[in-house]
């Protein structure tokens, strides 16, 4: 299959509004989508089904499917020149977005970010994660188009767009991983601190990043603990390498790299996910209280912003030669289960004429309202990016 009629399959499925959803993983070079028959709408049951899942932030909400059995596999191979032939840069969006009571935005954050000290201060919570969400008045309507930008300028993050029709169409570029489960190896990750790339990965960390990062490996590394079992000694061969600086577009992160042996049973993973899901990166910590302020602080339901998404069950050929073009040892490559879930950060979503973006950060009592909400205006220029 061409580039022109991947991308004709899936403009054609979203006209025809049936199911779909398009992906890159990080660092690979082949788009992926799972084109799905009907337009049913079906739910995860128990982690044993195999397709690509769709998780709200917040776990009691159903979490979606598009089932391996119910849709039809295409992929393509690419290269970044193969989307600069598709004009992406010809066509501007952003003359038809319209940014939205800014302003009012703006002080509702602050105000909010200055109630959550407070709380915070008072020792509910230690460190409570505060996102808000931009409307945009978007009268291009071509996500498409956006998605092929995303796919282009973030060759490092998992890139998706994601459609159903009673459901809606979210798309982005996230730089988190929430697992990843090859065969009997699973890994994962701890992102947190955030500050501006300014052409050098060779920075210095506040102690704030630093203690924000570590919160969040310890809690990664404790739900793993709590979730397996323990008699069969898996918490003691749990591995952590870093933190160090990584790049996700025009911000750097810390990130430490966690792993451990896993045994492949549906119950387990989702023993595993109720214990990280979500990360204090994206909700806070202790999980439960955080969580609970944010429902009913944030003042807008995050629906499937900061939830997670990805590969869930599906069977891949794992290459024994890194080396694409040694066809004869590619030959020898094995087949395995696998389970590749990221974080829903660094999201739009298209709805009618809007276009909601969703930023966020971690608020501890020593955050500062203003500086929070310049953060957020950073995070949100990876997005607006591609407008």
């Amino acid at each position: 299959m061409i580039l022109d009629q991947f991308f004709e399959q899936i403009t054609f499925q979203l006209s025809a509004n049936l199911p779909f959803v398009a992906y890159r993983k990080p660092n690979t070079t082949t788009i992926k989508a799972m084109l799905q028959h009907n337009d049913a709408l079906y739910s995860l049951v128990d982690f044993s089904e195999s397709g690509f899942v769709f998780a709200p932030f917040d776990s009691r909400e159903v979490t979606y499917i598009m089932p391996l059995e119910h849709s039809k596999i295409i992929d393509v191979e690419f290269v970044a020149d193969d989307l600069l032939e598709h004009d992406i840069h010809k066509k501007s969006v952003s003359a038809n977005v319209v940014n939205v009571n800014s302003e009012v935005d703006k002080q509702s954050h602050i105000k909010r970010v200055v109630d959550c000290i407070e709380t915070i201060k008072s020792g509910i919570c230690s460190k409570i994660v505060l996102s808000r969400r931009e409307q945009l008045e978007y009268l291009e309507n071509d996500p498409i188009t956006i998605f092929k930008r995303l796919l282009h300028r973030y060759p490092t993050a998992f890139v998706y767009i994601w459609y159903h029709p009673k459901v809606g169409l979210w798309l982005g570029a996230t730089p988190e991983t929430l697992l990843s489960i090859t065969g009997n190896q699973l890994k994962t990750m701890a992102l947190a601190g955030t500050q501006s790339f300014e052409g050098s990965t060779e920075v210095v960390w506040e102690e704030k990043e630093r203690e924000e990062q570590q919160i969040v490996t310890d809690f990664i590394v404790e739900g793993l603990k709590s979730a397996v079992d323990n008699s069969e000694g898996l918490h003691n061969t749990i591995k952590v390498f870093g933190p160090k600086t990584v790049q996700a577009g025009n911000l750097l992160h810390l990130l430490t790299e966690i792993s451990m042996p896993l045994k492949p049973e549906p119950q387990l993973l989702k023993s595993i996910l109720d214990a990280i899901h979500p990360t204090p990166a994206v909700c806070g910590f202790p999980k439960e209280r955080a969580k609970t302020y944010i429902i009913d602080n944030e003042g807008y339901p995050r629906e499937f912003y900061s939830g997670f998404m990805g590969e869930l069950n599906v069977k891949e050929t794992i290459s024994r030669n890194t080396n694409r073009r040694n066809v004869e040892n590619n030959a020898y490559g094995s087949q395995k289960t696998v389970t590749h879930l990221y974080v829903n950060l660094r999201c739009m979503q298209i709805k009618d004429q809007e276009l909601y973006i969703y930023v966020g950060g971690g608020i501890t009592k020593d955050s500062n309202a203003e500086a929070e909400w310049s953060e957020t205006v950073h995070k949100s220029i990876i997005i607006k990016s591609v407008l």
